[in-house]
């Protein structure tokens, strides 16, 4: 059904037609999945555009959002909100990306690539150039909401163009790259200068996401994939489901978002939220269960493979948010901004490059449990190593341990989707949904859990820490009466009054008290995260070792 797109397949794929007019696609330049574009023959030329596409489209995907996310506490002020309020804007993005693919992977299959990815970007520009015009929280949520849309379907967009470079036997590397260069969107965040982004009041922050979106729009109307065969495949009931896992997802996210902010049970309205979510999300399994035709394949999604898959995926995800929340959370606590995280993240970036190759380079269907096992381990070394940091720690005592970790997740990621696309050839087309919603949930919605439970440990710990260290602070103590006296001696020129004096003396000492409390709990959140991520690991490698011994079961039998 490829019909009149066939006219836009001559420039697509850069060959000749017949005399007719069309060109006919061979049976092994089909799509594998519905709403995939075909994968004819292409000269070298086009495959190095289709490649550099690919790359700028899977770096922008994220990095828009990356900017609005690495300075959400600046944010705030010019938007006229709390910062519990500006942290809304995460969560709206993370439930609409997470989701996003509910509606994307049939909407690209009835409605055509082009259609889609247009649409969106072109409607991420206008409401990007909004908040600038009505600057607030309503425009700042609307352009998170399209921002987590467009980047669902742009990292799946980035994929297709790599395809396009690939032979059929590597373009499993194209989902390694794909689904990596996401990654970098946040590394590359921190490398903007923040007196560009915060120039006339966040306006520069605000013309570069429209910025990138038209970009993208011009490369990729200016090298449009080849077509795509189209069909009908939304169904009614796809779209009640979808209105019924979208707000609930919400609703989840935003107490995920809240809840250390607010703190979790001196707020009732999250419970409300969540007791809001729960049957919204039960009615929508209900539905789906009873469907011959289901949006989500959930009898599969249930089974005990793809709960372990999901599993991991979920685990080495939290792991994953020691560096987003970990160390970026002890060096802001210090006093540190993104202009001073420069050199970090430059090793960051770079070790997250070297992690996407290797992963490259070692990737094989049996491989892949080692792989996901090893950037577990990988991750553990790097949290372990941060966790003994002081109030002398700065960004060139975290090169090492960032950069592993950088390391660690591109190395994870890449192989992770491609074992569960490999499931998904396992069962068929109608389960790519299925799988889409699975990944992208766990990779971040685990991402906003892992920042929830590492902040709310790092205060539980910080308050433990703060009420251990006020017990040994005698006011008999020389140390102590020394700090006290020179904490008041510091305020002098500005206190005449010796009362005064004394408390200024005594907050002095009190905030330098709170601040190594955070420190040793922030270590704690290190070593917290290294078990887990150590215990990710043995996970995994029980399961390659069970799956070993099912496999040598078996060829006993079969030699009997």
């Amino acid at each position: 059904m490829v019909g009149a797109l066939q006219a836009q397949t001559l420039n697509a794929v850069g060959t000749s037609a017949s005399s007719a007019g069309e060109y006919q696609f061979a049976p092994s330049e089909r799509p594998a999945f519905p709403g995939s574009p075909f994968s004819p023959s292409h000269t070298r030329e086009r495959r190095i555009a289709y490649c550099i596409v690919g790359i700028v489209v899977g770096i922008s995907s994220t990095f828009g959002n990356a900017l609005v996310n690495v300075n959400i506490p600046y944010l705030s002020g010019p938007l006229g909100l709390y910062v519990s309020e500006a942290s809304w804007l995460p969560a709206i993005y993370v439930a609409m990306n997470a989701t996003a693919n509910l509606t994307m992977v049939k909407a690209r299959a009835q409605f055509g690539i082009p259609t889609i990815i247009h649409g969106l970007l072109i409607a991420y520009a206008l409401v990007g150039f909004s908040q600038i015009v009505f600057p607030g929280f309503a425009a700042a949520a609307l352009t998170r909401a399209i921002s987590g849309m467009t980047a669902g379907a742009l990292v799946t967009l980035s994929i297709y163009y790599l395809m396009q470079v690939f032979p059929a036997k590597l373009r499993p590397l194209a989902v390694v790259i794909g689904v990596a260069l996401p990654q970098t969107g946040t590394p590359l965040a921190r490398l903007v200068p923040v007196e560009m982004l915060a120039a006339s009041g966040w306006h520069g922050l605000h013309l570069i996401e429209p910025a990138v979106a038209l970009f993208v729009l011009a490369l990729v109307l200016t090298f449009p994939l080849p077509p795509n065969e189209r069909s009908k495949a939304f169904q009614p009931l796809d779209l009640v489901t979808i209105g019924l896992v979208v707000p609930a997802m919400l609703l989840i996210c935003g107490v995920l978002g809240q809840g250390r902010l607010m703190w979790w049970t001196d707020t009732p309205w999250l419970g409300w939220m969540l007791a809001a979510a729960i049957p919204l999300l039960a009615i929508a399994i209900i539905l789906e269960t009873n469907r011959k035709q289901p949006l989500l394949q959930l009898g599969w999604m249930g089974s005990t493979t793809i709960l372990r898959f999901a599993a991991v995926a979920l685990f080495v995800r939290i792991a994953l948010a020691e560096q987003t929340y970990g160390s970026v959370g002890l060096l802001t606590s210090g006093g540190l901004d993104n202009d001073q995280l420069h050199a970090l993240f430059s090793f960051v970036l770079l070790a997250m490059v070297l992690g996407t190759i290797t992963a490259m380079v070692t990737l094989s269907e049996r491989r892949i449990p080692w792989q996901i096992a090893i950037a577990a381990l990988i991750i553990a070394a790097g949290a372990f190593i941060d966790s003994s940091a002081s109030n002398l720690t700065r960004p060139p005592q975290l090169y090492l341990s960032q950069a592993i970790i950088g390391f660690g997740t591109t190395l994870f990621v890449g192989p992770a989707l491609v074992y569960g696309v490999s499931r998904v050839f396992e069962k068929g087309a109608g389960h790519l949904v299925s799988m889409a919603v699975l990944y992208s949930t766990t990779q971040n919605v685990g991402g906003l859990v892992g920042s929830a439970l590492l902040g709310t440990y790092q205060s539980v710990q910080a308050r433990a820490h703060a009420v251990w260290l006020s017990e040994h602070l005698l006011g008999s103590d020389p140390q102590v009466m020394d700090r006290l006296q020179t904490g008041a001696a510091a305020i002098s020129n500005t206190v005449t009054d010796p009362f005064l004096r004394a408390a200024g003396g005594a907050a002095l000492l009190n905030h330098n008290l709170m601040s190594e409390a955070n420190i040793l709990a922030y270590n704690d959140v290190f070593r917290a995260v290294g078990i887990f991520a150590v215990l990710s690991a043995a996970y995994v490698l029980y399961l390659i070792m069970l799956a070993a011994r099912r496999r040598a079961l078996t060829l006993a039998e079969a030699i009997q």
